[in-house]
């Protein structure tokens, strides 16, 4: 018999054509991609046909399978298989691998001076190495990528042709004969070698990744990690560290076994962990956690074998978009002494993710390289775009049954991030061939995100951001009854022209409605209350009856740039500056950060909170200043406060749901997380939290698509 199979999914670029054809070994056809994925057709006996397809479940490593068809179709007669080449037409509906970390099989060769590909920095094959970063259209082969330029010599030509060879179709193949080259700036010389001499000699060093420059010092030389931080303008947001592998994060952090499957898994993402304090004080500045990685490109691999840990930082300056093309090298004269670099084009910007592990599992706090763009299961009739929020925005396209939610754009406050947000979206849709008909965006007529929906001639609708914080968690967990949904956040367009932020809401992903609230407070001075948390102290303390500074409270009683909130994160500033830990900020979430670091887990007491229409919040602030315990103890006992209230007042209106949604950035912070999902299951409701995409405002934009998806046709 001969059948005609269809597979859809994440199968090119991770070795699935050179998988079929080991399979295929004694049957006759051919096996090619298209713009919709891999296409098979595969002659035998009915038992050989059979065993084959049963075999071409079980993919590669890197693959995902969405869909397998299969049909039978007339005998041929042909006895051999090969693969053949990819038709050029016809509509992309094919997947994009994300950029994998280094494999086994390459780092022997990495290490093995009899290999041709001896410390070689860009050894890779089907199973690692760059995949979405060097896209730059489908279907996936060599010449819709960045290493189009690069000719393969006869050697790679032959493993590229072998069907028994690991590197059979593998698209970034090369080697130093015929591949990039890496170049040390200033002097040249041996690259490796110099950059690492020039990091512990403590120069900042613009080191070339997968996604992106990072700027590089040696983890532990102090005055390197100052001088890297007044260059870079970042006072006090902690820098991530990159170190040889488990053994070295072990003397640096606490590192359980879920933490070191996600640090040495294929993704490599940044992973936030209890520190040890072995490193220079200027790294992770007064704070209790360190975010470590593990190298994911054999350039990083030979640069930690004569380094020992570095800081490996986004290159940019202050809150503009990470350098990813060597023609924008002139943004990072004035911070980097040195470059270590390549000729290998990078087509796609993409920063490190973030991951804390909570409950024994990862918390995505920024979806990026390794994960993205690897889609999220979502039904929908219509092509569709979410343009997210304004700050950690991503956006989100989609269409049949996958959300493509993009690699980590940034915070939409300047030209050059705007830029990225354009391009982005442009690039998506060539590559997943989405046009969309629906544009879904935030209420804040202000946001960037939302000006460029409204600047689109498609039909648009608008979602309110804490529904589609709620609708993305709904989503992620792919529930579709209505929950009540608490979402905890800094500031969110609310309709009744408040600032909205401690939300109780009845909703689903075709609407929802306000159930109760933190009751509203005055922000003195509007924003400049988030930049200085000692606005919403003097807020609460004022409300209490208390003294506060006479400004500060002639301006809140005035009504004058002092909007009305009902913010989770203002609380939370409140009591941070209450406990002397922060009276302003550097970065955005700071104070509530720290707080959380402050707060001794092991205090299971909680202030109080009275339940009514409203959350009452001021009631916590005012159990906080009459504690007279150790800070650590009042600290924990205000997040056991804050998590009893989000317990009882989901009691409260249990009749309308025995489902809880948890969304927001609030839920970023763990000990928070933990005491809301144990309160809420000892009540004996069912908890849902984010999966595949985070919970602070990088889920906005597939929230706000999941809503587009249920509310139109």
């Amino acid at each position: 018999m001969r059948v005609a199979i269809r597979v859809a999914g994440v199968v090119q670029g991770v070795g699935f054509r050179p998988f079929v054809h080991r399979l295929a070994r004694g049957l006759g056809g051919f096996v090619g991609n298209d713009s919709h994925g891999v296409f098979i057709e595969v002659e035998g006996t009915r038992a050989q046909v059979a065993a084959f397809v049963d075999a071409l479940r079980k993919p590669p490593p890197l693959a995902v399978l969405d869909e397998v068809r299969v049909r039978e179709i007339p005998e041929r007669g042909e006895t051999g298989f090969r693969i053949v080449e990819s038709p050029r037409d016809g509509a992309a509906d094919t997947l994009v691998s994300a950029d994998s970390a280094t494999c086994d099989d390459c780092l022997r060769e990495l290490r093995d001076p009899r290999d041709r590909r001896f410390r070689y920095p860009f050894v890779n094959c089907t199973d690692c190495g760059p995949r979405f970063t060097i896209v730059t259209g489908v279907p996936y082969d060599r010449p819709f990528t960045t290493m189009a330029g690069f000719a393969m010599c006869a050697e790679c030509e032959q493993e590229y042709e072998d069907p028994a060879d690991r590197r059979f179709h593998a698209q970034p193949v090369c080697c130093p004969a015929c591949g990039p080259t890496l170049r040390f700036e200033p002097g040249g010389g041996p690259a490796i070698e110099n950059a690492a001499e020039a990091l512990r000699n403590g120069a900042v060093v613009a080191v070339k990744g997968l996604g992106g420059y990072h700027l590089a010092v040696g983890a532990r030389h102090e005055e390197a990690a100052r001088k890297l931080r007044a260059r870079k303008h970042r006072e006090d947001k902690p820098f991530a560290v990159m170190v040889a592998d488990l053994s070295q994060a072990r003397e640096l952090a606490e590192v359980d076994a879920e933490a070191a499957d996600v640090l040495s898994g294929r993704r490599r993402p940044i992973v936030l962990l209890p520190s040890r304090k072995n490193l220079a004080d200027a790294v992770a500045p007064g704070n209790r956690r360190i975010g470590l990685m593990l190298p994911y490109t054999p350039l990083h691999h030979l640069l930690l074998e004569q380094t020992g840990p570095i800081v490996l930082t986004s290159a940019n300056v202050s809150d503009e978009p990470i350098v990813h093309r060597d023609e924008d090298l002139h943004r990072l004269e004035n911070i980097a002494d040195a470059f270590l670099t390549h000729d290998r084009p990078i087509h796609v910007r993409t920063d490190d993710s973030v991951v804390r592990i909570t409950r024994g599992k990862p918390q995505l706090q920024r979806r990026s390289r390794g994960y993205a763009p690897e889609p999220v299961r979502l039904e929908t009739h219509r092509h569709l775009l979410g343009c997210g929020a304004e700050l950690k925005n991503t956006f989100c396209l989609a269409k049949g049954h996958h959300a493509f939610v993009s690699h980590h754009i940034g915070d939409l406050e300047n030209y050059e991030t705007f830029k990225a947000f354009t391009e982005g979206i442009e690039h998506f849709k060539r590559l997943f061939d989405v046009d969309p008909v629906l544009i879904a965006h935030d209420l804040h007529p202000e946001y960037l995100s939302t000006k460029y929906a409204l600047d689109q001639d498609v039909e648009l609708l608008g979602v309110q951001h804490h529904h589609a914080h709620i609708a993305a968690c709904l989503a992620d967990n792919d529930h579709r009854e209505p929950v009540l949904g608490v979402a905890f956040d800094g500031a969110g367009f609310g309709p009744d022209g408040t600032i909205w932020g401690g939300e109780l809401l009845l909703a689903d992903l075709t609407g929802y409605r306000r159930l109760s609230h933190l009751r509203t407070i005055a922000m003195p001075g509007g924003a400049q209350a988030i930049r200085q948390p000692w606005r919403m102290a003097a807020s609460y303390v004022d409300e209490l009856g208390g003294p506060a500074r006479e400004d500060v409270v002639k301006l809140k009683r005035s009504g004058l740039n002092s909007p009305l909130t009902s913010s989770a994160g203002r609380l939370f500033d409140a009591a941070a500056a209450l406990l002397g830990v922060r009276d302003t900020i550097t970065y955005e979430g700071q104070a509530a950060i720290e707080l959380e670091q402050l707060a001794d887990p092991a205090e299971t007491t909680a202030y109080p909170a009275r339940i009514d229409d409203v959350i009452h919040g001021e009631d916590l602030i005012a159990a906080l200043l009459d504690d007279r315990s150790a800070k650590p103890i009042r600290a924990a006992r205000f997040h056991n406060g804050v998590a009893d209230a989000i317990v009882r007042a989901c009691d409260r209106w249990r009749d309308h749901s025995d489902t809880v949604a948890l969304s927001g950035g609030v839920f970023q912070n763990v000990l928070l997380l933990d005491r809301t999902v144990e309160g809420l299951e000892s009540e004996g409701f069912r908890v849902l939290t984010h999966r595949m995409v985070p919970t602070n405002d990088g889920g906005i934009s597939f929230g706000q698509v999941a809503v587009a998806s249920r509310t139109t046709r």
